[in-house]
């Protein structure tokens, strides 16, 4: 047998036990499952339901649910369970959370960008209006409990400055909701200096001068290139002042292709935990990689009960 890509980490994430007491103080939220007859995302609302993490409300195709709740030997007779099969199974998950009989929505066997499109639009209810509504991985390493909060990897593609300000401060308030008092956040560039033919840096700049008047329960620095939002000693070597720098709490990123890659590397090649969240609706709306494990949607399902006591 050949040894896996060099990159890959052989560590096996596992969810991160602070996270858990903290979404177990609550009540279990009513977590709607989109398109849940795949048994991997129904898989996972199971163990998060026996954990306490979740009341589930399943949504999809019936006769699939059903014949997959049997494979896995989960007995869903008692729960709610409702036939809106394909494209039909967001939207009825959001007409569940408009009318208040939802607390969460959970992404099943589902392309992104099918159920966000059910959820998200001003018709679907669940947003104010002018509202921008941003992802949120919660990463955490193997050694430490600590998170650091990385947006946007999964909804906004190529953000412009308000949406990033919109981003940042839902983090700001996961942030402080998970016990942080005054949270740290980077903002993400290829350089700490802003350079006018390197438009993400001057952005950057902008985005941080805002938040110290908008977000003044943080701190928030850029431009700042990777190594120093994750290293003190690189920012000693540069000669770069810094509160943030090896002390992060969120990372702003530029774009979703750096988002996504970071966060991909993160759980791939560090063995990482990473809970994904939208924000910004009227639930929180659990959104995790298809590819992920176990423990990253007992995490979101953790921080869903966290959201959803608010």
């Amino acid at each position: 047998m050949t040894d896996p890509f060099p990159f890959l980490s052989r560590t096996r994430a596992e969810c991160p036990p602070t996270l858990l007491d903290r979404a177990r103080a609550h009540p279990a939220p009513r977590v709607a499952l989109v398109n849940a007859g795949a048994e991997n995302p129904l898989q996972g609302l199971r163990e998060a339901a026996e954990m306490g993490l979740a009341d589930p409300i399943l949504i999809g195709d019936e006769t699939k649910i059903r014949a997959t709740a049997e494979r896995i030997g989960w007995d869903i007779g008692g729960m709610r369970l409702i036939h809106a099969p394909h494209e039909h199974a967001a939207p009825e998950a959001a007409r569940l959370a408009r009318e208040g009989e939802a607390d969460a929505i959970m992404k099943g066997q589902v392309h992104t960008s099918t159920f966000l499109k059910g959820l998200l639009p001003s018709s679907a209810g669940l947003r104010e209006k002018g509202a921008r509504c941003g992802h949120v991985f919660h990463i955490t390493s193997p050694t430490s409990e600590r998170p650091l909060l990385l947006t946007d990897a999964a909804l906004n593609v190529d953000p412009d400055v308000e949406t990033r300000q919109a981003c940042l401060a839902h983090a700001v308030a996961l942030s402080q909701l998970l016990g942080t008092g005054r949270p740290k956040a980077g903002i993400l560039a290829p350089t700490e200096d802003p350079i006018p033919s390197v438009p993400n840096t001057m952005e950057a700049r902008d985005i941080a001068l805002w938040a110290k008047d908008h977000l003044p329960q943080a701190i928030v620095q850029g431009p700042m290139a990777l190594d120093l939002i994750f290293s003190a000693e690189a920012a000693q070597v540069k000669n770069f002042e810094s509160d943030v720098a090896g002390d992060a709490d969120i990372m702003l990123v530029p774009n979703i292709t750096s988002g996504n890659a970071l966060f991909k590397l993160m759980s791939l090649g560090m063995g990482c935990c990473c809970a994904g969240v939208v924000l910004g609706a009227k639930v929180p709306i659990l959104l995790t990689s298809r590819a992920q494990a176990a423990p990253d949607r007992i995490a979101s399902a953790a921080l869903g009960a966290i959201l959803a006591a608010r």
